[in-house]
C-alpha cells in the first residue's frame, strides 16, 4: 500500500471513529459528501465490524459501492455483508437494521443506481472503475 492509500485509509478511520463516537453528531457530511456508518459482521470473527461509507438514497433503501478505491480485491466489509446480509445503517444519530443486497451490472436497475451514487461521490466511482479489471458492484440495503 502507497503512501497515499495509507493516508486515505487512515483518514477513513479517523472519519468513522469521530461518527461512532459523537453518536452520529460529527460524520453525517465531514468528507463533503453523504456518509453513513454500515455495521457488518465479520465472516470469519463474527464481530461487528464499522466503516464510513458515501451513500445515496433511493426511496426508502440506502445504496453503497464496494469500489474499494479501485483496487482489483473487494473491501472486507463487502465481502463481510456477503457471508451475513443483515445490517445496520447509520445515518446522522438515526439506526435502522436493514438486508443487504448486491446489485451487479448485469441487472436492470444498475445503471440508475450507479449514476445516483456516482453524482453523490463527485463522479469519483467512474475513476475507481476504470482503475479495475473487476466490475464494481453496488449495494441496497433494505429496511428490514
Amino acid at each position: 500500500m502507497g503512501l497515499l492509500a495509507r493516508a486515505e485509509s487512515g483518514f477513513m478511520r479517523l472519519h468513522a471513529a469521530l461518527y461512532i463516537h459523537s453518536d452520529g453528531r460529527v460524520g453525517r457530511r465531514m468528507i463533503g459528501v453523504p456518509t453513513l456508518l454500515l455495521r457488518t459482521t465479520g465472516r470469519r470473527s463474527g464481530l461487528p465490524r464499522t466503516v464510513a461509507l458515501v451513500y445515496a438514497e433511493d426511496g426508502n433503501r440506502y445504496v453503497m459501492v464496494a469500489s474499494n478505491h479501485g483496487w482489483d480485491r473487494p473491501p472486507a466489509w463487502f465481502v463481510n455483508l456477503q457471508a451475513q446480509p443483515r445490517v445496520n445503517v447509520q445515518v446522522g444519530r438515526v439506526h435502522v437494521d436493514g438486508v443487504a443486497s448486491v446489485v451487479t451490472s448485469d441487472d436492470p436497475h444498475y445503471s440508475r443506481l450507479w449514476s445516483l451514487m456516482n453524482a453523490a461521490n463527485h463522479d469519483r466511482y467512474d475513476g475507481y472503475q476504470s482503475k479495475t479489471s473487476r466490475p464494481i458492484p453496488l449495494v441496497v440495503v433494505s429496511p428490514s
